[in-house]
């Protein structure tokens, strides 16, 4: 049975890549290993971040959050250098960073190594 949810992102410089997490999202590591960051946030989640030279290939979302207040989460990564990424596809178009659906709004973001990370909120 599956039980709980373990996110993996590659890293091409695993130290630049814990200063943003750290810098940015107000993050460290609760374990380091070799070539390995593991992060243990809110109840059960965790992710790791590893050194690859295959890091910032992907071109899709790669680790999303859950927010209660989209906009005020935004407002403080921008003030920590974040830069939200903006898409005008079809099916999606982004103003002022966020895209809404029906149920969700979404906005996203590249962390240091290429990563697109997604934020979201319930409406």
């Amino acid at each position: 049975m599956l039980k709980e949810l373990h996110t993996v992102l590659p890293a091409a410089d695993l130290k630049r890549a814990q200063s943003f997490y750290h810098d940015a999202l107000g993050l460290d590591p609760d374990e380091i290993h070799e070539g390995t960051l593991v992060y243990h946030v809110g109840s059960g989640s965790v992710f790791e971040i590893y050194e690859t030279s295959n890091a910032g290939t992907a071109r899709n979302t790669q680790m999303g959050w859950v927010t209660d207040d989209l906009e005020a989460e935004m407002g403080r990564l921008r003030e920590r250098g974040v830069v939200f990424e903006d898409f005008d596809v079809p099916g999606m178009k982004t103003v002022n960073g966020v895209a809404s659906a029906d149920e969700m709004k979404s906005a996203w973001f590249r962390d240091t190594e290429g990563n697109f990370i997604c934020l979201s909120q319930k409406i």
